[in-house]
């Protein structure tokens, strides 16, 4: 289980990230959450900042 944070996301990268949302959606059996498809991201971006 994961940490709450509030968080205030600028809208293009909401678009963006519910438009990763909805692909990941269309291509698998199971619901994927917009928080699942924010951590992944976070998560990929955080791999190329190694200190």
């Amino acid at each position: 289980m994961g940490i709450r944070v509030t968080v205030v996301l600028d809208q293009s990268n909401v678009e963006k990230l519910r438009g990763i949302q909805a692909k990941l959606i269309k291509n698998s059996t199971k619901s994927v959450s917009f928080s699942n498809v924010l951590n992944q991201v976070v998560e990929e971006g955080l791999r190329k900042f190694k200190p």
